[in-house]
């Protein structure tokens, strides 16, 4: 979340710059100050009055010593009228700080000024293309008929299971499957981030450190009785790792790399967009999550941005670099850049990766801090990026590839798989 600080020193600048995620902050960010000034001249007033109440409590005592009972005895009963006030006061303290931390949440992050305008996926920019375009025949099948032709992935078994869009991925399907697992994962290693094994389920901290929490769109899974969350992905227990947490400028940056299941209830989901694997409620992906200082974060989303561009190169899709609008970025994003494939069959781009900058709107809500040369403290600055997420490269991978004789495997990935086509 945004710091009271840069509220503070300068509000129209917020204002202005939340306008561009079309976000009127105007109304909520007054209330912010006006229960800022209540909190600072509360505690004003609570700290010269609790420095009153030592004062005359030092006082009895010494009116004790000197036989001055009765005075001793007045003076006692302006501290009990003093302590009094100063329950209220704190009582008021309590209030002002509960409603700044009410509205901040409400606020989205800053976007960077790099951000275009725009107020939907069509006003995106794209920055970048690469791959070449695959020439399909006219009887060409998408992915969902590919896996049911070769008994790769059994979408209605998995709604026999549990419910739509949690596939069953057999045979062929499944070790291709583990085989992009690992090759994300090593080609993640080799770029220097460690790689983590994190928990598939965070208490209500952790989801509020990285900002699921509060769930405003009712996109988590929620296991009740435990008041757990399933994770959306990676990015949340492994940034959670350094919540509360203190780091010294030289452990910086710090790199990591996690697999995990994700699960997202995707509420509103329907109609020919979610078929096959275009949106699944669980799926596998390959997260690398970066903390580092302000100065250095967007030299590292810019080399976060290469890495994912050498993935998708390796597995000789074709793909597009998209600058995100205002209107199209997460709540807590800065800058996100979003990564698309294409899809022959279903002749459309498939987004599979998101590398975004929180700039510290997270580490603000984290406590995740570093000391500087001086031995200052500072909020780090967080970043995350999908490296890659699994179900819609499979569906361009199966379109793409298909021949009269069978689906064949990119080059990169034949060590992992074990098999250089699908037949």
């Amino acid at each position: 979340m945004l710091t009271l600080k840069v509220i503070n020193e300068n509000p129209e600048e917020v204002v202005r710059r939340l306008s561009k995620k079309n976000f009127d902050a105007k109304e909520t960010v007054s209330q912010i100050i006006a229960a800022d000034d209540v909190r600072r001249s509360t505690q004003t007033s609570l700290d010269t009055m609790l420095g009153e109440v030592n004062t005359l409590s030092r006082s009895v005592g010494s009116l004790m010593k000197e036989g001055k009972k009765e005075e001793a005895a007045i003076v006692r009963g302006k501290v009990v009228v003093l302590k009094e006030s100063a329950k209220q006061l704190e009582e008021t303290l309590k209030a002002a700080e509960a409603k700044i931390e009410h509205l901040l949440v409400t606020i989205p992050n800053l976007p960077h000024e790099s951000v275009p305008e725009g107020k939907g996926a069509e006003d995106n920019l794209v920055e970048k293309t690469g791959g070449v375009m695959p020439v399909l025949t006219d009887d060409a099948l998408p992915h969902w008929e590919l896996a049911k032709k070769y008994d790769l992935i059994d979408f209605e078994l998995g709604v026999k299971i549990t419910g739509a869009g949690f596939p069953v991925y057999k045979g062929k399907g499944a070790r291709l499957q583990r085989a992009l697992i690992s090759f994300f994962l090593d080609s993640a290693r080799d770029a220097g981030y460690l790689e983590v094994q994190p928990p598939y389920v965070v208490n209500s901290d952790s989801g509020f450190g990285t900002g699921q929490l509060p769930d405003k769109e009712g996109q988590m899974y929620h296991v009740g009785e435990d008041d757990l969350y399933l994770i959306p992905t990676a990015e949340v227990p492994v940034t959670n790792m350094y919540r509360d947490v203190i780091l010294d400028e030289k452990e910086l940056p710090l790199k990591n790399t996690a697999y995990s299941a994700c699960f997202r209830r995707e509420a509103g989901s329907y109609g020919k967009d979610v078929r096959g694997l275009n949106r699944l409620h669980q799926f596998d992906k390959v997260e690398i999550v970066c903390i580092d200082k302000p100065d250095h974060s967007y030299e590292r989303l810019k080399e976060m941005v290469r890495h994912v561009e050498t993935l998708v190169e390796k597995l000789e899709l074709p793909w597009r670099i998209l600058r995100l609008c205002g209107g199209d970025m997460s709540f807590t994003s800065a800058l996100t850049f979003d990564f698309e494939v294409f899809s022959a069959a279903q002749q459309r781009w498939l987004e599979v990766s998101s590398v975004s900058n929180f700039e510290s709107y997270q580490a603000n809500r984290l406590k995740c801090r570093f000391r500087d040369a001086d031995r200052k403290t500072q909020l780090c600055h967080t970043l995350n990026g999908s490296a890659l997420a699994l179900p819609r490269i499979v569906a361009a991978l199966l379109e793409n590839n298909q021949t009269p004789s069978g689906i064949r495997i990119p080059k990169v990935l034949v060590p992992y798989c074990g098999f250089e086509s699908i037949d």
